[in-house]
């Protein structure tokens, strides 16, 4: 404040011209008690006008009409900042991500969109090389008060005969503040690091696909979760921790899906995950969550038995891009309610991403292997209609950034499934894009 006094008496000096020889002491005099009457006011004005910036009263003009900035050369792509910010971001907070903010009126619609064309070729028995088209998918955010905010997923999905639409997040949120926010829809189960990170939108992930341990559709562990979900900081400095509880339906009769339409045993599934993103190491986070629920699988198995799911799962992420590394590892255990057997199925994966410093760093390898094991004894995966199998894979693959909002992706995977079962080797391409 000082400094602006001293700009402030600089210039006022300067609007009064320099007083003759021939002035008077008296007229000097009262010349300086002007300035310094005029001084006052100023430094009044002043310090009313930082008040009201410190208490908030002053309108938050600036914040609400800000737009992304140019991006630096030196920055390769969007999706590098984003992902970067994915790292201290949680999944719910969609509706303040991509550089945008909300207007100021409630409610207002944001509308965000993800696609992708793809193309296979592979040496497994039986399949066919050619193209397809990718999900289409649109994000919808809106506000409705300054605290209350609601986000939404739907995609658009090629099938042989039509196209299937399916909702995928539905969530309402309020909150409270940065130690409590509450939840009510259709999530991405919160217990794995890449299945509320990286979402249907494959622009957002480096890879062309999701590990084998979380795929859409998969049967390892439910990727979709029906509910209410609370979360927030856990006072801890810049240890940086974060919580979330969730309580809801949990898998369907057919396990791959969530229980959209209700429960279907009167048994909720229930969520617990906490992880640390310390505030002196940007990109770097290291959590673990446990889940619990009943199966009841359709159709039903001799005897009508429900099946105890406990999962347990840890992740350790460094989301950089010189290097970006990511592993993940679960345990799935199941008990045979009807017949007493328990099994322990385990899955893991490591990925590891660098982003080359040439031209303009639009270049990116990266390469991920990837682990599965069903016990022989296993007794729901084992079951024809709800098979997991082991696997053993290897993923290299090459990302260019054809522009901040467009990529293209290279992939050679190597598979193994059961000791039966032949290697399996595969070419893919994308080219995936928002807009």
């Amino acid at each position: 404040m000082l400094g602006r006094i001293s700009l402030l008496l600089a210039l006022l000096l300067a609007t009064f011209p320099a007083p003759a020889q021939t002035t008077t002491d008296q007229s000097q005099s009262e010349m300086v008690k002007a300035l310094l009457t005029r001084i006052d006011k100023l430094e009044q004005r002043v310090a009313q006008l930082e008040a009201d910036k410190n208490s908030g009263s002053v309108p938050q003009l600036q914040a609400q009409t800000q737009i992304p900035q140019p991006q630096s050369k030196q920055v390769p792509s969007a999706e590098i900042q984003q992902n970067q910010a994915a790292a201290q971001m949680h999944e719910h907070d969609e509706h303040a991500q991509n550089g945008t903010v909300a207007e100021h009126h409630f409610p207002s619609l944001q509308v965000r969109g993800f696609g992708d064309v793809d193309f296979s070729a592979t040496d497994e028995p039986g399949s066919h090389s050619g193209f397809t088209l990718g999900q289409v998918v649109l994000h919808l955010a809106s506000p409705l008060s300054r605290k209350i905010a609601y986000f939404g997923e739907i995609s658009f999905t090629a099938q042989p005969t039509a196209y299937s639409v399916d909702v995928e997040r539905s969530i309402i949120r309020y909150d409270y503040n940065d130690y409590f926010k509450l939840s009510f829809g259709r999530y991405h189960t919160p217990t794995n690091y890449w299945n509320t990170e990286f979402h249907h939108g494959l622009w957002l992930q480096t890879t062309i696909s999701r590990p084998e341990m979380i795929r859409f559709g998969g049967r390892f562990q439910p990727v979709h979760f029906l509910g209410m979900l609370a979360e927030g900081h856990i006072p801890s400095g810049r240890l940086g921790l974060v919580y979330e509880v969730g309580l809801g339906n949990g898998r369907a009769s057919i396990i791959s899906r969530a229980g959209d339409a209700g429960d279907v045993n009167n048994n909720r599934a229930w969520v617990a995950r906490v992880f640390a993103s310390p505030a002196g190491l940007p990109g770097f986070q290291v959590g673990g969550a446990i889940y619990r629920d009943k199966i009841s699988p359709s159709p039903a198995l001799p005897g009508n038995p429900t099946f105890g799911e406990w999962i347990s799962s840890a992740h350790l992420v460094w989301a950089r891009e010189t290097p970006e590394f990511l592993a993940e590892f679960a345990n799935v255990h199941h008990r045979n309610e009807l017949t007493g057997k328990i099994s322990d199925s385990q899955a893991f994966y490591v990925q590891l991403a660098y982003r080359l410093p040439w031209q303009e760093r639009k270049w990116k390898p990266y390469y991920r292997f990837e682990y599965t094991h069903i016990p022989v004894t296993e007794p729901l995966f084992s079951l024809a209609d709800f098979r997991v199998q082991d696997l053993v894979s290897s993923t290299a693959g090459l990302r260019y950034d054809i522009s901040d909002f467009a990529a293209f992706k290279w992939e050679y995977r190597h598979t193994k499934r059961g000791p039966t079962d032949p290697q399996v080797n595969g070419v893919f391409m994308q080219t995936s894009f928002t807009f």
